[in-house]
């Protein structure tokens, strides 16, 4: 067995003995107090903490002493509670660091009665010039803190060198009126301060990773197996915790146990982790532990302790605002006495209304208004200032009305003293169609009126109208002209008293044509338009027609030029057609024509259209037993000469003999195909093409 755990034993064994033997807690009946008192304090002023208050005993006529602390809210070196009135056999006992004032008998033990005068002349002061918040006052019986707000009691057990394990022993055997103990588990600001802050030692609390490693847990009391924090000093906490800074840092792998820091390291009353013996010595020494009463099974009902409350009337949150200039605000504050009362001043003067909320007249410049948190007892309490500011109205400045072309686009500019500035249409409406201080006009065709707004954090201009004049263009509608080759065409800019620029260099408002098929003009308007447009001509030159050739193929004939142009088409010189195609029903001497469609000349040219079977059967039935060309009965100077396959020549007709039986020499010629020339004067071409014989 371990000595640590052979020391609690016996601890725990002595603490049974000493009760036994009427050393420890007696079986009386436990007093009843009560205090009657919540009020409110004034700034500056002295003010007792009770009203009334009372002690029922059954079976005691007194007590030894009476212990008054301020258990929340208390502030070091600015409350103090002292005993006033005459109070023979009584003196109080004033504790800056704990907070409180022990009223403790100087000869023998004082009466309830002589206990409650006493009482009631305790008096609660503050020297700070604007005190703030609330003071809780516990009044008890025992030594132990007692926390009004839980129900608990706190006694720090001073004992150097003790390990978590016998402290945790320690605790679990002590009792208080009946109350079981166990080391401190602090679950909120207002234990940790009671423990901490205003206990008179350091020391153990009941808190351990020992379990598992980072995962810290309350391992005794109403909280045992509550986890309280997670991790290192990096770590986070799901409700409560306490930790100085750097803490818990596990230093040397076995610090598992929660200790309340010694004063002097780091922050005041905050926890450190220490292993089960902590150090021999220092700041790491464990000086005492802490143990606390109250919330266990089967604890029985107090009522060693009362409480009354202080409230100083204060402004407990506010908010500042921002108008407009030439607009309200609205501020708001809250207050810890329910109603909010506004004043105009720092000092003196009326109400100028009352509530959490408080709408300003329309300022022109940053302007403080003061709350007051309202109370009949206390009428000149502190006032917050509360400053709202005011933001300038933004003004636009521009240069308007400002010019431009039709089709132009134009940056159109202004000045704003403040804001962003938006761009409308009009000046109802919400759609923005730019932004900044430049705004580039869209494609508009006649004189529009724009409107700039600027915003500087909600204080809006007003919409200030910028003038957009448009000039028209001057008059550029295209032309285009067809014209005969060499005619010459005066072309006109129009738009007169205006400057011209044309493509020929020219400057005139009107030029001759040069046999250019393209031309323009800028047309510049007089200023201060000084618009510009431009005007194009197109020219289409017509040359005059000259037949190339004629191509003949049995009735379909194809009619050819030396030059493309828009011309017209004949075989009669009366009906005319777009195409140079023609399909004769038979042959014969024909005059095909040709003229430009505006008139610009025409040609005209002779031909023979000649018609011939595509093949002949001389078989002697009777029935296309010969081949001839048709219609050249016409040309008593016509030869057709007949060649085979390779050129040989068969026979040339003539207008004597101008037809062919197939063959040679007396003797047919084989089926297969035959070629033919046609001349049929010397001022017509020759008429080629071939023909087959079948048998």
């Amino acid at each position: 067995m371990r000595w640590s755990n052979l020391n609690s034993i016996l601890i725990i064994a002595l603490s049974i003995l000493l009760q036994a033997l009427g050393y420890g807690q007696t079986s009386n009946v436990a007093p009843v107090l009560t205090a009657t008192g919540d009020q409110i304090y004034c700034p500056g002023s002295a003010i007792k903490i009770v009203t009334d208050m009372t002690i029922v005993d059954p079976d005691d006529t007194g007590v030894n002493a009476i212990y008054i602390q301020i258990s929340s809210g208390y502030v070091i070196g600015s409350d103090i509670l002292i005993l006033t009135g005459t109070h023979p056999g009584i003196v109080g006992s004033w504790n800056t660091v704990t907070g409180t004032l022990s009223l403790i008998g100087t000869a023998g033990q004082p009466t309830y009665t002589a206990l409650i005068a006493a009482i009631k002349d305790v008096t609660f002061s503050n020297n700070s010039t604007n005190p703030t918040g609330t003071r809780s006052f516990s009044i008890t019986i025992g030594q132990a803190n007692y926390l009004p707000s839980l129900g608990h009691y706190y006694q720090y057990i001073s004992n150097v060198g003790v390990t978590w394990t016998d402290a945790f022993n320690l605790a679990q055997a002590s009792t208080y009126y009946g109350l079981q103990g166990y080391l401190a588990t602090i679950t909120s600001s207002a234990e940790a301060q009671l423990c901490g802050v205003q206990s008179t030692g350091t020391g153990w609390i009941g808190g351990s990773d020992a379990q598992q490693e980072g995962v810290w847990k309350w391992v005794c009391g109403p909280e045992n197996g509550t986890i309280f924090w997670n991790g290192q000093s990096s770590g986070s906490t799901p409700n409560f915790a306490f930790w100085n800074n750097g803490e818990p840092n596990n230093l040397g792998g076995a610090e598992n146990y929660a200790h309340i820091t010694a004063p002097g390291v780091g922050i005041t009353g905050s926890w450190n982790d220490l292993s089960n013996t902590g150090d021999s010595s220092g700041n790491y020494q464990p000086k005492g532990y802490v143990v606390e009463y109250g919330g266990m099974p089967n604890d029985p009902i107090l009522h060693i302790s009362t409480s009354t409350t202080l409230t100083i009337p204060s402004i407990t949150t506010n908010a500042t605002a921002t108008a407009c200039q030439g607009q309200t605000a609205t501020i708001q504050a809250t207050s810890n006495t329910g109603t909010v009362y506004w004043y105009a001043a720092s000092s003196g003067g009326t109400s100028i209304g009352t509530g959490d909320h408080f709408t300003t007249p329309p300022l022109n410049v940053p302007t403080n208004f003061y709350a007051v948190a309202h109370s009949n007892s206390c009428p000149d309490n502190t006032r917050t200032s509360i400053t709202v500011n005011v933001i300038s109205t933004p003004v636009i400045s521009s240069n308007t009305p400002y010019y431009m072309c039709d089709k132009d686009q134009k940056a159109i500019d202004v000045t704003a003293t403040s804001g962003t500035v938006s761009w409308y249409n009009s000046t109802t409406s919400t759609i923005v169609i730019g932004t900044g201080l430049h705004f580039i006009v869209p494609n508009i065709h006649s004189s529009t009126i724009f409107y700039a707004e600027a915003n500087d954090s909600g204080c809006l201009s007003v919409r200030t109208p910028v003038q957009v004049i448009v000039y028209p263009l001057p008059i550029a509608v295209e032309e285009d002209y067809d014209i005969c080759n060499g005619v010459v065409l005066t072309l006109s800019a129009g738009n007169p008293n205006m400057t011209y620029q044309w493509s020929t260099g020219a400057t005139s408002q009107s030029i001759n044509t040069t046999g250019l098929s393209n031309y323009s003009v800028l047309i510049t308007s007089a200023a201060p338009q000084n618009c510009s447009n431009t005007k194009q001509f197109n020219i289409n030159i017509h040359q005059a027609p000259v037949i190339s050739s004629v191509i003949i193929n049995d009735l379909t004939v194809v009619i050819n030029t030396t030059q493309m142009g828009t011309f017209e088409y004949s075989m009669d010189g009366i009906n005319y057609q777009d195409s140079n195609l023609f399909q004769v029903i038979e042959g014969g001497l024909y005059t095909c024509y040709v003229r430009d469609i505006i008139g610009c000349g025409m040609d005209h040219s002779n031909i023979a259209v000649l018609s011939y079977p595509e093949y002949f059967t001389p078989n002697g039935d009777g029935f296309n037993d010969t081949w001839a060309v048709k219609g050249i009965s016409d040309y008593p100077a016509a030869r057709t000469a007949i060649y085979d396959r390779f050129g040989k020549l068969i026979t040339v007709l003539q207008h004597s003999n101008f037809s062919w039986d197939g063959t040679y020499n007396g003797k047919p010629l084989p089926a297969t195909d035959y070629w033919f020339v046609v001349k049929l004067n010397d001022a017509l071409a020759e008429i080629k093409g071939h023909f087959a014989i079948k048998r």
